[in-house]
């Protein structure tokens, strides 16, 4: 399963939103390092298009997909070099498949701040030259270990593999993540296996207080964020986390009440699930019928077989086609057979790539 770190520095409220996400009760505190641990949580993502399925074909079960969020240990200035709990952040950074890095939009007398100042734009430079500096030890550890063989003539992904090191490391010296280096899909290929942190999707999290949350628009703090994500080419969820623990313990009657009251219509946590999902790369397909609808989980790119291989291997070795219809098109004709009378059901084969939301139903002979 892929899964999304939640980092930032001490007291930005990562562990709370962590709980909340998740319904845990990892210990949070008005003191550093409160989470000393990685800590692990499953999502259900939220998706309206299950229960229209469900409520078409009358299924007895619905089955959602799931995103998994990891609580990681607060970072400070220095934990590339092992300062505060660096190691353990770096190595729970280095497993995740993408990074919500959560900033301090508010001000509270009664929560400290690491650096007893409250800057966003400061706290996101910090975290993301951490990064860097992990990801430039990497690379000129590695650089002389492939120079000989590079320049000696020796095979050609020793070469690739060199020059992109080279390419990487003038860009971190210059403070660039490698996520904004533009690398080609083969330059990407000979570096995977470093797992570079810098090269991580990243979106940013703003943590607001209520006053704040209401009034996005004139908020200054968030308007910092959203101009710093541009420059980064990060997406960006403003949440209030007191908001979100107090929707969390109401009934559906009373979370529609207090939304409407905050003028919103979701809840910023299950927005958070939904971008963070997309931020992983992961699209989804959905089988249907009167046992259960269920959504499966696929990496945007997949072809029908790996699709079908996702429910089992025997679907994917022995593929011969895939009937398949646009989630848009039953919810607008009503019904599958609708659907195939307006000729929008279709027999997609081996090369077809699934988009998201097809509804599917595979044939395959092992």
């Amino acid at each position: 399963m892929l899964h999304a770190g939640i980092v930032g520095l001490p007291n930005v409220g990562k562990s709370t939103l962590f709980n909340t996400l998740t319904k845990s009760n990892v210990m949070s505190g008005n003191y550093m390092f409160a989470t000393t641990e990685a800590n692990f949580g499953t999502v259900s993502l939220p998706d309206r298009r299950l229960d229209v399925l469900a409520t078409m074909h009358k299924s007895k079960k619905i089955v959602p997909t799931t995103v998994e969020f990891v609580d990681i240990p607060g970072l400070v200035s220095g934990s590339s070099q092992g300062e505060g709990l660096g190691n353990q952040f770096l190595g729970s950074i280095r497993d995740t498949d993408a990074i919500c890095h959560v900033i301090r939009c508010f001000h509270d007398d009664n929560v400290m701040h690491v650096n007893n100042k409250i800057d966003p734009i400061n706290d996101i430079i910090t975290v993301q030259l951490e990064l860097n500096y992990a990801d430039l030890d990497s690379v000129t550890k590695r650089i002389p270990k492939l120079e000989k063989k590079a320049l000696v003539g020796g095979a050609s992904d020793d070469k690739l593999e060199y020059d992109t090191l080279k390419k990487i490391e003038e860009a971190l010296t210059n403070d660039t993540p490698i996520r904004l280096m533009g690398l080609d899909k083969e330059e990407e290929r000979v570096i995977k296996s470093y797992n570079f942190l810098s090269q991580k999707p990243m979106l940013y999290v703003a943590n607001l207080d209520e006053s704040s949350f209401k009034n996005l628009e004139n908020d200054p703090l968030y308007q910092s964020v959203l101009k710093q994500a541009e420059i980064d080419q990060c997406g960006v969820v403003a949440i209030c986390t007191k908001f979100e623990q107090e929707l969390a313990g109401l009934d559906e009657v009373d979370q529609k009440i207090f939304m409407e009251d905050l003028g919103i219509t979701e809840s910023s946590l299950n927005y958070l699930i939904r971008i963070t999902y997309h931020t992983l790369g992961l699209e989804t397909y959905f089988t249907t019928g009167e046992d259960e609808t269920r959504a499966w989980t696929f990496k945007t790119g997949m072809t029908a077989p790996q699709c079908a291989g996702i429910i089992h291997s025997d679907f994917e070795r022995g593929f011969i086609r895939a009937e398949t219809v646009s989630f848009s098109d039953l919810e607008k004709y009503g019904s599958h057979q609708k659907c195939k009378e307006a000729g929008k059901v279709r027999l997609e084969g081996k090369d077809y790539k699934v988009k998201d939301g097809d509804v599917m139903l595979f044939r395959f002979n092992v």
